[in-house]
């Protein structure tokens, strides 16, 4: 475990870390794109040879952070003038080997992000992996920034909060995220090696108001109440077994998907009203009536202690196999090997046991409902290929329109304007020779990618959104063009144009208008 961070030698890393230009950018311009994405998969030996004989600063640095390769105590001492061998070691981040050489004790990555308030980059610290380690990482190690991290981050809602709260913070890259539109942010982790890592992230980022505590769950904020709660718990669903590795990045040492469901009912007394919750998680699929992952995931809402609005995004669904190797690769167990083979076979008893049958991946955003609002309850399955950096916007602006639509009743959303938002088009496929199009879709750009299939009359309508006419008098015009009754028409397509508007595909212009 690294030491408690010195806030003065964390200075003077930042400084020279900026000086030597030890960027994303600067390393892939170093070691070539392809190599880069080679070293995204894991795979360091062309980063490695791209780099061989350069005595670059951020070429120093790669070696050492990035790849894992032991450096000359005079390459280091320039490449970090400020912080030098002495003030690595004492810090944690390195060692003096039997060789005479500087040996990596932890990595230290630069991490780019883009969100609404622009581009920027930080130096993430934390454990070796398993490209440096080259073998089963130790139970108490401390997993620096992966694909399901830079997923979470880019889903929080970007929109200003006052408190959040950050569970399970690992090396604090949900905090720092948050911290970006947060006055604070309380990171909490069951691990010590964790919360250090979080203090010195932030220290080395030059960020303050976060507020490192150690616990379970909710227990170190007993009593508190937060704007925004985030989370990319320890979900991994985890035989309880001798064996069996307990990392405490990812397994929350409870059976199945018990520690998602903990978190779902407890979350709501932690916020105020109108707090949002976001997590990452997984749900059993079990064999029985009542073994529908989402409707698993209902069932805990709606068993919170307060009233809680829901959204919960399902993007895949894996059978147990696939399920077990996942997370044995993760954990860095040679496939083939006897231990593979014994951990799967774990894994695969433990979900026989509860007879599950598949495992649901994605999403989950709560709401502590305000007093008078009608619920917000969507469970769905979205498996189309998104760019998740950018869907917290997206999240934040569907809420907001969902508020709006909701406390309309049938005449206010028909006397309203509506505009169809940008990234929309419309699609239509005719059988050659035909007059009519046989299927006619609606496109999102954006957000979750949505193609919808629509009929010809809701079509119509939204064709003619353009915050001009009221929704009602659209409608009308439509119902005479297509020679049926009105009022008809009018029931029928008006649900669907919530739906519309909830996904960010209609947006209200004018939720006051006139007319209709």
């Amino acid at each position: 475990m690294i030491p408690v961070p010195d806030p003065t030698l964390c200075a003077a890393l930042a400084a020279d870390l900026a000086e030597a230009s030890y960027t994303a950018a600067r390393l892939r311009g170093l070691w070539g794109v392809a190599a880069d994405e080679a070293w995204g998969r894991g795979r360091t030996l062309p980063a490695r040879r791209a780099l061989a004989g350069s005595q670059a600063p951020a070429a120093t640095l790669a070696r050492l952070f990035c790849l894992g390769e032991p450096v000359s105590r005079d390459d280091v001492d320039a490449a970090l003038p400020r912080t030098r061998v002495a003030g690595l070691h004492a810090l944690g981040l390195t060692a003096q080997g039997d060789d005479g050489l500087v040996h990596p004790l932890a990595s230290v990555r630069p991490q780019a992000y883009v969100d609404d308030q622009g581009a920027g980059e930080w130096w993430v610290a934390s454990d070796l992996d398993e490209s440096v380690l080259r073998g089963p990482l130790p139970e108490d190690h401390v997993l620096g920034v992966g694909g399901a991290s830079m997923t979470l981050a880019g889903l929080q809602l970007p929109t200003p909060a006052a408190r959040v709260l950050d569970v399970g913070t690992g090396c604090g890259i949900q905090a720092l995220r948050a911290r970006r539109v947060a006055d604070l942010v309380v990171a909490t982790d069951i691990s010590e090696g964790a919360l250090r890592f979080t203090r010195m992230n932030a220290l080395i980022n030059g960020i303050s108001g976060i507020d490192t505590r150690a616990g379970s769950l909710f227990a170190p904020v007993a009593g508190e109440v937060f704007d925004r709660i985030v989370s990319n718990p320890p979900f991994v669903i985890t035989p309880r077994r001798e064996g069996v590795p307990a990392y405490e990045y990812r397994d929350g040492g409870l059976v199945g998907d018990a520690l998602v469901e903990a978190f779902v009912r407890g979350a709501g007394a932690h916020l105020v009203e109108g707090g949002t919750a976001q997590l990452l998680g997984n749900w059993e699929y079990r064999d029985g009536s009542h073994g529908d992952g989402l409707e698993r995931v209902r069932a805990w809402v709606q068993a919170s202690g307060v009233p809680l609005d829901a959204w919960v995004i399902e993007r895949e669904r894996l059978d147990p196999i696939a399920y077990a190797e996942l997370w044995i690769r993760d954990g860095g167990t040679v496939a083939g090997s006897d231990a593979y083979d014994e951990l799967l076979g774990a894994w695969l008893d433990d979900f026989a046991h509860r007879g599950v049958r598949e495992v649901g991946f994605g999403y989950v955003l709560l709401r502590r409902r305000r007093p008078g609002m009608p619920a917000l309850a969507r469970y769905e399955r979205v498996a189309t290929a998104v760019s998740e950096g950018s869907l917290g916007a997206h999240l934040a602006a569907c809420l907001e329109a969902h508020d709006r639509q909701v406390v309309l009743d049938d005449a206010e959303l028909a006397a309203s304007t509506l505009r169809v938002s940008p990234d929309v088009t419309e699609a239509r496929h005719l059988v050659p020779g035909a007059p009519d199009p046989s299927v006619i879709e609606l496109r999102q750009g954006g957000g979750f990618g949505r193609t919808l299939s629509v009929d010809p009359a809701l079509a119509g309508v939204v064709g003619a959104c353009d915050g001009d006419l009221p929704l009602g008098a659209l409608i009308d015009a439509v119902a005479d063009l297509l020679e049926v009754e009105a009022g008809m028409l009018r029931a029928d397509l008006l649900p669907r144009v919530r739906g519309l508007i909830d996904d960010g595909m209609l947006e209200l212009a004018d939720a006051e208008g006139a007319g209709g």
